[in-house]
């Protein structure tokens, strides 16, 4: 029996040690080995490590393997837990919600694995100090806008932040230029973070900027505002168009009216003409004189006196 226990723990040790001796690598990982804490290396002393592909590979018992993703990594900063705050040059506090995508660089994966310790909290940290400073320090070059009513009243009733530049500030410069802000804002994170710790930015995106709730507010009231003045601009052209439209055919109907009594005019002193000429003038006259009369109820006779 205590031969048997022997053997059933040397079994059970084997089994321990080649379990301890082997380690596997996914796909789209690759493998790292390191020895009393010190990483193999393909030259001492340089930061090339000695990388494993996927697989199964053998180790000794004292070493321990590390599983590190070449896949893309995504960090989604947005919604009202992920979304970050920054203060424009204005003064005016923004929600950003972002978006970023990068993937560790194969030959700088020492400054990833060993330089962060959590690479996911150390990136999100780092962008969002650099986005802070970018919103901060953004420059805008702004067009020049045409005199209008409606901008005017908004300006008038909103707070100091939409009296500068674009109507509403910062916000507005920020999101009409937010195509060149992505870009600078993935060179200077490719620079200040992919290069220090081996990571390459695929994408950086601003997906929404947001306003501050009194910003909002007042843009809401200066857009509403603006489009009740637009409503009513549109109708009353309407209905002054309808007018000059009406009136344009009131003219063509009493156009129409003068020029056929005109023309009735026109036929009937030719019929008289033609009856003056025959000498039945008086007597036409004297006919329609009695038919007249005939039917009328009461003659009003005047007598000179």
């Amino acid at each position: 029996m205590f031969s048997i226990g022997i053997l059933i723990g040397l079994g059970a040790y084997l089994l321990y040690v080649m379990r301890r001796c082997g380690f596997r690598v996914a796909e789209g990982h690759v493998g790292i080995v390191t020895s009393f804490g010190a990483a193999q290396r393909n030259n001492e002393g340089s930061k090339d490590l000695r990388l494993h592909p996927p697989g199964i590979h053998l180790k000794w018992p004292w070493q321990i393997a590390r599983s590190v993703p070449l896949m893309e990594e995504i960090i989604d900063l947005s919604g009202e837990a992920g979304a970050r705050s920054a203060m424009a040059r204005d003064g005016t506090v923004l929600r950003l919600d972002s978006v970023l995508r990068y993937v560790p660089v194969r030959d700088k994966l020492y400054d990833f694995v060993f330089d962060l310790q959590s690479p996911r909290e150390h990136v999100t940290s780092l962008f969002t100090c650099l986005l802070r400073n970018e919103i901060a320090n953004f420059n805008v070059e702004l067009p020049a806008q045409p005199a209008r009513n409606t901008a005017a009243l908004a300006r008038i009733t909103a707070p100091p932040q939409l009296q500068q530049g674009l109507p509403g500030g910062s916000y507005a410069n920020l999101r009409s230029e937010r195509g060149r802000l992505n870009h600078e804002i993935r060179a200077y994170c490719q620079v200040e973070i992919g290069t220090l710790y081996g990571l390459q930015f695929s994408s950086v995106d601003l997906v929404d900027i947001r306003p501050p709730e009194e910003l909002d507010e007042a843009l809401n009231a200066a857009h509403h505002a603006e489009m009740e003045a637009e409503e009513a601009y549109a109708y009353a052209e309407a209905v002054a168009q309808r007018r000059v439209i009406a009136a344009m055919q009131g003219v063509e109907i009493a156009r129409t009216k003068a020029a056929a009594a005109q023309r009735e005019i026109a036929v009937l002193a030719q019929h008289l003409e033609e009856l003056d000429q025959t000498d039945t003038l008086e007597m036409y006259v004297a006919r329609r004189n009695a038919e007249v009369l005939s039917q009328a109820r009461h003659h009003y006779v005047r007598r000179d006196r």
